[in-house]
């Protein structure tokens, strides 16, 4: 089974919650970005990934844009499941932007990385890189991609919603949408793509906004589904 969750943000606890006991051998968790245990190498990181890597199901993160992306870079980069990824160790992986992959015979578009909010704050404190934000050639690698599917998928998988979503959650009368680069091209994917469900991890909500769209933060939902496996109680309160 095709498992997704929101940002984890480097907290071990998200893993062994009751919840997850329900999937098996050759099940898959998708984490929607800001996956936040690859950040500085120390040793307790690389226990923590130990872990996480023997873990009996598959764990497959997308980049966010709080992730450490120079140490991303230092594991080798192969195939899995039809599409290039860098395999962290054992059964966790790093999905790489604009690829698609074939889970239990569901396509499954990715296209990780965003645009922080707060990129003044981070650039001050030298916590920000360039490299969280798609370069021109991978959206559109990633666009060519779905060409050569009749832009068919199953699943899309992505840190940030497009831009319709965004302003959706983001709706406040003294607020306006910023409009990017990155969510027009999602916006433009949302329009012209054919999926059952697409599901994002930025805004930080679990909130089924229609059909198709859905919001992942501590859920835990089933893809194919839309079934949330995760009691409420599960849920460490959300700030």
């Amino acid at each position: 089974m095709l498992y997704v969750t929101g940002d984890t943000h480097g907290d071990f606890e998200r893993f062994f919650q009751p919840g997850l006991k329900k999937l098996k051998k050759g099940d898959t968790l998708f984490i929607c970005g800001d996956f936040g245990f690859i950040w500085n190498n120390s040793s307790t990181e690389r226990k923590m990934l130990k872990k996480l890597g023997s873990q009996k199901y598959n764990i497959c993160f997308l980049d966010g844009t709080h992730e450490n992306f120079e140490l991303l870079r230092q594991y080798p980069l192969g195939t899995f499941h039809g599409g290039l990824a860098r395999r962290i160790c054992g059964n966790l992986y790093h999905l790489q932007r604009g690829q698609i992959y074939e889970f239990e015979d569901r396509s499954i578009f990715v296209m990780g990385g965003g645009e922080s909010p707060d990129i003044d704050l981070r650039y001050d404190k030298d916590t920000w890189s360039s490299d969280e934000t798609p370069v021109r050639q991978e959206l559109l690698d990633g666009a060519k991609r779905l060409q050569e599917r009749e832009f068919k998928v199953d699943f899309i998988l992505t840190h940030e919603p497009p831009t319709k979503i965004k302003g959706l959650l983001n709706l406040r009368e003294s607020e306006t949408v910023h409009i990017t680069g990155l969510s027009t091209y999602l916006e433009e994917l949302s329009q012209s793509c054919e999926f059952k469900k697409w599901f994002f991890g930025s805004m930080h909500v679990d909130k089924f906004i229609s059909a198709t769209h859905i919001g992942v933060y501590k859920n835990i939902v089933n893809m194919q589904t839309g079934e949330v496996i995760n009691s409420s109680s599960e849920i460490i309160k959300t700030v």
